[in-house]
């Protein structure tokens, strides 16, 4: 899912004791991480299997490992282009190479080559071309000499200088591009520029009515280390589609009082003409190039901080509760085009579907619930999904009349993206006979069943748990959402007999191809009875069982413990256990009072640790143990249905459906969210809402205001009474 270092081109630089030194970890730790990722090992793998080898290090370590190596090496071959092209062209001093050769940071490496870079023609250039860099270099040295009559001996009809003054101007373009090349004074300036940098916005002329979605910004500053993500990409935003004029600058007194303290040596007339070159750089060449520097730098923060909401959120609805293999009836509400009915059997195969409009303008009420109760006892429903989107609370009420003869569970579920996986190829491909009424509806009730197994079929983009997800880096999104499903698929674990491809694809050393494969030996082949039968699949060899077999599941197979996150590799010593307790695998994974009898330092052998040792005993004990919550049920108030029906003060239980750096956003059942702004969710001040709530987490809110035009709800958590006991849901 992740792009893996490479080990096909030799790297002569190894960056361990810097990451080591920057981390806080040994040099050990990070030089066996980088061996086994060159290794083309995954961070799954590395963090669940190899604990011995880096020290205990969980994903995001040894993705940060990762991530600082890349950067690193990639720092490391721009030093070295760089040395290289000035080298060339026979400039590199040794004072230069030792400066170049010391750089920590791109930025640094690239002021310092700026001076050597290939131009395009400049007023520095056509100065020099007047033959001026004498005089330049005369007045940068800010001795006391009689200037006017030293510039004097520059003025030349046939070159274009006609007088003293235009000697000097030119003089001056020269020093005013040697000052925005010192890597001194841009070092200085950039560091000015992140501490005290105002972001500012001002409507552009005329534009007032076309972005009225901006008006917050049409005259808006802040202190840009101070500015959240979620206004910084706003702005970028109305700057983008034309709205907004942005500005991200600190005061220019400051910004010159940096160039002065570092430029000018003396009090002169010559110092009096640097001056003036100095003011002309920073508003001619710094300021525009440094402010650009900025925008990059303040996006790519607020990128980096919407990428870690995004990926929060999204980290917390895979993890979201499943309800377990049940039979399920699913229901995808309408009114005008019905309610799309679908019977789906306790692994999800679609059994049966219909349609049914117990809602206006038809109003077959009477049909609809005896239709439902025929359902439910035709397929021994065992629970029933309802998408909370349009007449979703109306259906919701529907089955609550209904008088079943057992106890069925009735659950409202998110159907965010079902409509999106509806219409997809993935959809079209399970599903070639039905519209996408029909797999909207199965998508509901699968995800009821095992949201995991379902949401990795959609875009996570489309699920609606970020903020701004199509204004952030694409590539750097899709590759942090691409990682937390990876996680979460491995940390969860995968039924290799019932899964899905697109949720094969996902473990640990596979990926689309060689999960297309498993699915289509197992239906050529039959159920796979032992984790050993995974390498008749074609192309799946050694190294695709290493990393994958651990996190694929056998439930019922030949050996227990294929049912279980023990790596094969690990087989051996469970079996050691066993024998020197004179038992069986299956009796050991039975009794507890045997596994209490393991002594497990008895068993410390060549890669086999105590962390692997301690794994292998806590899997015996629950094999496949699932680390997702259990399932909860909820409902919502009665009191309310539509956003008319919200008054000021109302206390209504909720469910977190995203959340953002400003806040949580709660479905309280009116079919459109209300905003719990991070100054409401708490009596004590917080800085990020997820030290408060999780996503699908029930909580109580109190109602602060209600502006139905706009389709906006204010919420507060702190103001409504107690908070229920931590729980999410699907």
């Amino acid at each position: 899912m992740v792009e893996h270092l490479s080990a096909r081109e030799p790297e002569v630089y190894d960056p361990s004791e810097k990451i080591a030194q920057g981390m806080g970890i040994s040099i050990r730790q990070v030089s066996n991480t980088l061996l086994l990722l060159n290794d083309g090992a995954t961070v799954p793998f590395i963090a669940r299997y190899r604990k011995e080898m880096t020290g205990n290090l969980d994903e995001v370590q040894i993705r940060e490992i990762r991530d600082k190596a890349l950067i690193l090496r990639e720092i490391e071959r721009r030093r070295a282009f760089i040395l290289e092209t000035i080298r060339e062209q026979g400039q590199l001093t040794p004072e230069l190479e030792d400066r170049i050769r010391k750089a920590d940071a791109l930025a640094e490496l690239e002021d310092l080559y700026l001076p050597f870079k290939p131009k395009r023609r400049t007023r520095a250039t056509i100065a020099r071309e007047k033959g001026l860099e004498p005089l330049a270099r005369l007045i940068f040295d800010q001795a006391d000499i009689d200037l006017l009559t030293r510039a004097s001996r520059f003025v030349n009809d046939g070159k274009g200088v006609e007088s003293v003054e235009a000697a000097l101007a030119g003089a001056r373009d020269i020093i005013a591009e040697w000052v925005s090349e010192d890597s001194r004074v841009r070092a200085s300036l950039r560091n000015l520029f992140q501490r005290k940098s105002s972001l500012s916005s001002a409507l552009v002329t005329g534009k007032e009515e076309e972005a009225q979605k901006y008006r917050d910004y049409f005259r808006y500053a802040e202190p840009l280390p101070k500015a959240p993500s979620h206004r910084v990409l706003a702005v970028l935003r109305g700057e983008t589609e034309g709205f907004l004029r942005v500005h991200i600058q600190p005061e220019k007194d400051e910004a010159l009082e940096v160039i002065y303290r570092l430029v000018l040596k003396r009090r002169n007339p010559a110092a009096d003409q640097v001056g003036m070159a100095i003011d002309d750089s920073y508003a001619r060449l710094l300021m525009p190039s440094l402010e650009n520097e900025m925008r990059q730098w303040a996006r790519e923060r607020a990128d980096q901080q919407a990428i870690r909401v995004f990926a929060s959120n999204l980290r917390q609805l895979l993890m979201s509760p499943p309800l377990g293999q049940k039979r399920i009836l699913a229901i995808d509400p309408g009114f005008r085009t019905g309610c799309k009915l679908v019977c789906l059997d306790a692994q999800g195969k679609l059994l049966y579907n219909e349609t049914i409009y117990p809602h206006p303008p038809r109003r077959e009420v009477r049909q609809a619930m005896n239709k439902i109760l025929q359902l439910v006892d035709a397929y021994a429903i065992e629970a029933i999904a309802i998408g909370n989107g349009t007449a979703g609370r109306e259906t919701e009420d529907l089955i609550r009349q209904i008088p079943f003869d057992q106890d069925i569970q009735a659950v409202v579920v998110n159907e965010s993206g079902a409509s999106v996986y509806s219409a997809s190829d993935l959809a079209r491909k399970e599903f070639p006979d039905y519209d996408v009424t029909v797999r909207g509806a199965v998508s509901i009730g699968r995800r009821l069943m095992d949201p995991l197994a379902e949401l990795v079929k959609i875009d996570p983009k489309a699920i609606g748990v970020g903020q701004y997800q199509h204004d952030v880096d694409q590539p750097a999104l899709r590759s942090s959402l691409g990682e937390v499903v990876e996680s979460c698929v491995n940390a969860v674990g995968v039924e290799v007999n019932t899964a899905s491809p697109h949720l094969l694809a996902y473990v640990s050393g596979l990926g689309p191809a060689l999960a297309e494969n498993i699915v289509k030996h197992r239906d050529s082949h039959g159920p796979f009875s032992n984790r050993k039968g995974l390498l008749d699949v074609p192309r799946f060899g050694p190294k695709a069982f290493e990393q994958s077999a651990g996190f694929l599941r056998i439930r019922d197979g030949e050996n227990p413990l294929d049912a279980s996150a023990v790596h094969p590799e690990s087989y051996p010593v469970v079996e050691a256990m066993a024998r020197r307790l004179d038992t069986t695998v299956t009796e050991l994974m039975k009794d507890p009072a045997l596994r209490a009898r393991i002594q497990i330092d008895e068993f410390v052998e060549g890669n086999v640790g105590l962390p692997t040792l301690k794994d292998i005993l806590s899997e015996l004990e629950k094999p496949g143990r699932d680390p997702r919550q259990r399932f909860t049920q909820f409902s919502f108030s009665d009191k309310v249905r539509e956003i008319g029906d919200l008054k000021p003060g109302m206390e209504l239980p909720g469910i977190v459906t995203n959340i953002t750096a400003f806040g949580a956003f709660v479905d309280v059942g009116v079919h459109q969210d209300g905003l719990v702004h991070i100054s409401e969710m708490a009596h004590k001040f917080i800085r990020d809402p997820n030290e408060v709530v999780q996503l699908h987490q029930q909580v109580l809110v109190k109602v602060l205001e209600v502006d139905i035009p706009r389709k906006r709800i204010q919420l507060s958590m702190k103001q409504a009474g107690p908070q229920p006991v931590m729980r999410s849901r699907q």
